[in-house]
């Protein structure tokens, strides 16, 4: 059996998007719709072993994904509720505020990266999507970019399975940018979360991991360059809640 990937689950909805965005459900749900994905290729690539981080965790690269899964695995059963707890109910204002940014409408081919909602689920790489090139009008990621091994291999198959003109919107921790709220943002985080998570669904090890990945992403203007090297133009990001999550956007404005 080969060693786990970037492991994640995401949805293609091409009449239409539902409502909510449920952020990042990664493995542990498998679609019961017959359909599968569609231009569907095989891709086998395999990855040099080198390290990366595991929250603030040095791990192989082999072992990120089992780890990243066992932790989703973990959560599922009290993922939104430890949403709401943990964010008092904001993270859904986050959410709705991608969702008004991206302006869907009728026919829009859009997959959801990370997400669950949708038509069809599939679960997969996020580093080597199962699509054709120049497919989908739209690409979102909530709340599930930071948990893939090979972040820059994830936005380059964003913008391949794009269309010339289509957008790529990712909503995602980020750093604060007012340092008051910063110093109160660490306290909670790092002392209250993880209590929620034993608390509430058993687990303070999975939340522990959450915090630590938070600290762990680009800032701000990194994570932008890094969505500009991997071929986006008119890149943009938005702070929301002092830049505790910011919602960044791009565009594939030609065919590659």
């Amino acid at each position: 059996m080969a060693a786990p990937r970037s492991w994640a689950l995401w949805s293609f909805c091409g009449c239409g998007w539902s409502r909510a965005v449920s952020g990042c459900r990664l493995p542990g749900l498998r679609s019961s719709s017959p359909r599968g994905p569609l231009g569907a290729r095989l891709l086998s690539q395999e990855k040099e072993a080198t390290e990366t981080h595991f929250g603030f965790e040095t791990v192989s690269e082999e072992e990120k994904g089992g780890k990243v899964y066992q932790v989703f695995e973990s959560v599922a059963k009290k993922y939104d509720v430890m949403n709401d707890m943990m964010s008092l109910g904001i993270h859904r204002v986050w959410k709705d505020l991608l969702l008004w940014k991206m302006r869907p409408f009728p026919g829009t081919q859009l997959l959801d990266v990370a997400g669950g909602t949708g038509l069809a689920w599939i679960l997969g790489d996020a580093e080597e999507l199962p699509f054709d090139d120049n497919k989908f009008d739209v690409y979102t990621i909530a709340f599930g970019i930071r948990n893939v091994t090979h972040i820059d291999q994830a936005l380059q198959e964003a913008h391949r399975v794009l269309k010339p003109g289509g957008r790529f919107l990712c909503l995602e921790f980020s750093q604060v940018n007012n340092p008051l709220l910063s110093r109160l943002y660490d306290v909670y985080s790092f002392q209250v979360i993880p209590v929620l998570g034993e608390v509430i669904a058993g687990d303070w090890k999975s939340y522990q991991y959450l915090v630590e990945s938070i600290r762990q992403f680009p800032s701000q203007e990194e994570f932008k360059e890094m969505i500009e090297d991997a071929g986006f133009q008119k890149v943009t990001y938005e702070n929301l809640t002092s830049g505790i999550v910011a919602i960044h956007s791009g565009f594939k404005l030609y065919l590659r």
